[in-house]
């Protein structure tokens, strides 16, 4: 984008509504890392958790505390330089935004929130939940919801994001496999300052984290793939064109009981298109066989409705 580009886009509505979405995404973020990584001091990995290990090995071998927040900032800041430079510079752009804030918002949590005043005086291993476990599946769900909302909207929470999605461009492997290596060898990191109980908590919790992740993304991206034959397959037409404005694909088909030539109408719709669409049917008592199956991703025009309208 040039400077035009870049003011104009700041005054649209997508920009307020995906700042928001960033915004929130990293409080998530925040909350997940400071309140169940750091005081339990499990290595999950991500940046954050390789943050902590240099943290700990700070104090441990050189007598002098670093704040988890600085060790973030100073990481992020690094990699996002990476990012601008080597990846899409949108995705550079808003994970720029979103690693920045991280640490100082964490910095914000460490002044007004400490997690000492969560952790009961009596826990052997410094804990929110009493449980080491459950500190695991807390700080996954939250992060993997964060991570799946950020990557729909073309950005992430920086980090080890950032190396993988290098990796993958320049180096064609799997993301999934880059994310998966990257993290596993953070975890390894922690023999430093933990013991191997907590290692393997650790490594369990980042193979977790990349299955819940997917599951999540699958979610959200979400698509119902409608199948229709009716003979009233004109009238479905027009409603799926007009007011639900998606496009369509029609097939010629021959029934196997009947042997009638028949037409199949195909469209790709969203939850709430796909209840629009069952309530039109239902409430004009058209005569229609249906089938709906699941879809995760759908690329091309299908989620750009001006280019579509354009298009027709």
């Amino acid at each position: 984008m040039n400077f035009k580009e870049i003011i104009n886009y700041l005054g649209t509505k997508k920009f307020w509504v995906e700042l928001i979405i960033m915004t929130l995404g990293m409080v998530v973020t925040a909350c997940a890392v400071y309140y169940f990584l750091v005081p339990s001091k499990l290595i999950i990995g991500t940046i954050s958790g390789l943050s902590i290990v240099i943290s700990g090995i700070c104090e441990k071998f050189f007598g002098f505390p670093l704040n988890v927040s600085t060790v973030i900032f100073v990481i992020n800041a690094i990699l996002l330089i990476l990012a601008y430079i080597l990846i899409d510079k949108e995705f550079g752009i808003k994970t720029v935004y979103t690693a920045l804030i991280l640490g100082p918002m964490i910095g914000v949590l460490e002044k007004w929130l400490p997690y000492e005043k969560f952790v009961s005086p009596n826990s052997e291993i410094p804990s929110i939940m009493g449980d080491l476990w459950l500190d695991l599946c807390c700080f996954v769900l939250l992060l993997s919801l964060a991570q799946a909302v950020l990557f729909k909207i073309n950005a992430s929470t920086g980090g080890l994001d950032i190396l993988a999605k290098i990796v993958n461009k320049y180096l064609h492997f799997d993301i999934g496999t880059s994310v998966s290596v990257a993290g596993w060898c953070i975890c390894a990191t922690a023999f430093m300052i933990n013991d191997a109980r907590l290692v393997i908590i650790g490594l369990i919790g980042t193979w977790i984290n990349g299955l819940v992740v997917d599951y999540f993304t699958a979610s959200l991206n979400k698509r119902k793939r409608v199948c229709i034959i009716s003979p009233e397959h004109e009238r479905i037409r027009q409603f799926i064109i007009n007011d639900i404005s998606r496009g369509l694909t029609m097939y010629n088909v021959k029934g196997g009981y009947s042997g009638e030539d028949k037409v199949e109408l195909e469209v790709l719709l969203s939850t709430d298109e796909f209840s629009d669409l069952m309530k039109y049917i239902n409430d004009n008592e058209i005569n229609a066989f249906i089938t709906a199956g699941n879809v995760s991703e759908v690329y091309g025009l299908w989620g750009d409705k001006n280019r579509r309208k354009q298009v027709r």
